[in-house]
């Protein structure tokens, strides 16, 4: 399956979608981890947390690295074996780094989380992440329906569990679309007041001295090419203008003398 550059959404998904996925974690070991697997879930809009047979956890370790995301651990559940954790699940996904013949047919986060979205608007969903040490264990990943493999470097494939369970999180979250990137407020300059910009900008070298008539041409070539480079918005070339007329008001009032007063 190819990996496309951008996050599909789930037509129909929004972030109450995200209620029905439950993050499990299976015989988790480090405190550390589980505050940030807390904290991981808030930031991206998760809140339901399962502990299965989890180990004696440091709990000040756990509240340190958890920080806002500690309510996550507070509504958290706890039970005792993996059957309880998905019993009233529709889809179960396990997460994993190894390859395998029963670990081939995983797909990526990104792949998996409209699928994972479309199945919790009818029934719960969990994923599964192993303890920190093995992973989840061929038993686990036999009650799966799906797998996800997170692509990384072959030095070293495998993710800390926080770090693995952030990345799930925030496919998630990307294909709610519900998120809007903040957009620029200023329109795109016209191109009579990109020109007005750049006279003032000649005006201004060939006043302070910073090219001279014969190579001014050359140089207001090179100003314009710097300045395509990207767009330019209305307040962009405001400022630019205003850059330009505050120098050559301090190119014609840097030798006047302050006027004393008694």
């Amino acid at each position: 399956m190819q990996e496309t550059e951008s996050n599909a959404a789930c037509p129909g998904a929004d972030r109450g979608t995200l209620d029905a996925v439950r993050i499990v974690l299976v015989n988790p070991i480090y405190g550390g981890n589980v505050g940030s697997v807390c904290r991981a879930m808030m930031n991206m809009g998760l809140a339901k947390l399962v502990l299965v047979a989890p180990r004696q956890l440091d709990m000040n370790e756990l509240r340190m690295m958890s920080c806002s995301g500690y309510p996550i651990y507070e509504n958290r559940t706890e039970v005792a074996s993996l059957d309880e954790a998905i019993a009233d699940c529709g889809m179960v996904v396990g997460t994993t780094a190894r390859l395998g013949l029963y670990r081939s047919h995983s797909s990526t986060a990104r792949q998996a989380a409209p699928g994972i979205l479309q199945a919790a608007a009818e029934r719960p969903v969990a994923i599964l992440f192993g303890r920190e040490d093995n992973g989840l264990s061929n038993e686990d990943l036999s009650r799966c329906t799906a797998l996800i493999q997170i692509p990384t470097s072959e030095t070293l494939s495998s993710l800390n569990l926080a770090q693995a369970v952030l990345l799930c999180c925030y496919e998630l979250f990307l294909a709610t679309d519900s998120f809007a990137p903040s957009e620029e407020r200023s329109d795109d300059a016209p191109a009579n007041m990109r020109d007005r910009m750049f006279d003032i900008w000649r005006e201004t070298m060939l006043e302070i001295g910073f090219m001279q008539d014969d190579k001014a041409d050359h140089m207001m070539m090179g100003l314009r090419r710097i300045f395509s480079r990207g767009r330019l918005t209305v307040d962009d070339v405001k400022i630019l203008m205003g850059v330009a007329r505050q120098a050559q008001w301090a190119a014609r009032n840097q030798n006047k003398q302050p006027v004393e007063t008694e």
